[in-house]
C-alpha cells in the first residue's frame, strides 16, 4: 500500500473525487461511508484509490476497513477533516470515501444464475437516485435475479443511489442504459414475462405466477407509464389499496410486489396465474 499525506501541492487526488462526486468523471463512481466501502472492498470492484481520515481510520471498525484495503493493496490518501468534508457527499461524512471503476453492465450478465427463473425488475426512467438505489437493495433482498435500467433512469452508481442501494449495486446483475424497446424485446426472447403496475389493471400482484420467469417493470415516480408502454408489456397488475390513496411511492411498489414473488417462490407454488395467458 502507498499512504501519503495530501498537501497543497498535492491536491491532484482531492480535485479528482470532487469530479467522481458530482459526475463530471464518468469512467469512476464514488463510493462513500465505511459501510459501503466495506461492501466494495469485497465486491469485485476494481478500487483505484482511498481517501480516509486518520480519526476515522483510528476506529475499531475503519482499521478494520483499512487493514482489508492495504490487504488489497490499494492506494491510501489520509486527509485533514476540514479537507474530507469539503469531498464528502453526506452531511456527516464517516471519513473514508473509495474511487472505484465503474462497472460494466451488459444483458449478458442476468442470466448467470442458473438455479433460478428468472426474476427482473425493469426501472423505466426512475429518476429518484434513493428510490432506484432502495428498488436495487429490495430486489437483491427478495430473490432478484437482475436488473434493467432503462435510458432516462437515473444513474444507479451516483452516490446517492450507491447510499439507497446499500451494496446490492456491486452483487446484483444489472443491465444499464437500455431502451424500453431492447429490454422488452430481451426478455420476450428469453422466454421472460413482463408485466407492468397498472392502477387499472384487473388483477392484483397475488393473482400473479411469479414461479415463472418474469419481469417487474416500474415507471417514473411522478407519471409512472404511459398507456402505449403499459400496452406494450405481456400483463399488468395493480396492488390493492384502501379507497382515497391514488398510489405508492415506486420503492414501496416494487417491493411489495417482489416480496409476493418471494413467497410464491419459497413456497415452490406451481399454480396458474390469472394473468398468465394474457
Amino acid at each position: 500500500m502507498s499512504e501519503r499525506i495530501i498537501t497543497s501541492r498535492d491536491n491532484a487526488l482531492v480535485k479528482r473525487a470532487r469530479a467522481v462526486r458530482d459526475g463530471r468523471l464518468r469512467e469512476l463512481i464514488f463510493v462513500e461511508g465505511v459501510r459501503l466501502c466495506e461492501e466494495a472492498t469485497q465486491s469485485s470492484l476494481s478500487i483505484q484509490d482511498v481517501i480516509c481520515t486518520e480519526r476515522s481510520a483510528s476506529e475499531e471498525r475503519g482499521g478494520r476497513l483499512l487493514a482489508g484495503v492495504q490487504a488489497l493493496g490499494r492506494p491510501v490518501t489520509f486527509v485533514s477533516e476540514a479537507v474530507f468534508a469539503s469531498i464528502s457527499d453526506t452531511k456527516t461524512p464517516q471519513g473514508f470515501i473509495a474511487l472505484a471503476l465503474r462497472p460494466e453492465t451488459n444483458p449478458e450478465a442476468l442470466l448467470k444464475n442458473e438455479l433460478a427463473a428468472p426474476l427482473l425488475v425493469i426501472l423505466h426512467r426512475v429518476n429518484n437516485p434513493a428510490n432506484a438505489g432502495a428498488i436495487l437493495r429490495t430486489a437483491e433482498a427478495a430473490g432478484a435475479t437482475g436488473a434493467i435500467l432503462t435510458k432516462g433512469t437515473t444513474d444507479i452508481f451516483s452516490p446517492k443511489a450507491l447510499r439507497g442501494a446499500m451494496g446490492s449495486s456491486f452483487r446484483l446483475p444489472l443491465w444499464a442504459e437500455a431502451s424500453f424497446q431492447e429490454a422488452l424485446a430481451w426478455c420476450q426472447a428469453h422466454g421472460i414475462k413482463t408485466i407492468s403496475a397498472d392502477l387499472r389493471a384487473v388483477h392484483a400482484h397475488t393473482e400473479v405466477d411469479w414461479t415463472e420467469p418474469s419481469a417487474l417493470i416500474v415507471g417514473a415516480e411522478s407519471t409512472g407509464l404511459t398507456t402505449e408502454e403499459t400496452a406494450q408489456a405481456d400483463a399488468t397488475l395493480r396492488i390493492p389499496m384502501r379507497p382515497r390513496v391514488e398510489s405508492l411511492n415506486v420503492a414501496v411498489a416494487a417491493g411489495i410486489v417482489l416480496y409476493e414473488a418471494a413467497r410464491q417462490r419459497a413456497a415452490g407454488s406451481g399454480k396458474k396465474s390469472a394473468i398468465s395467458n394474457q
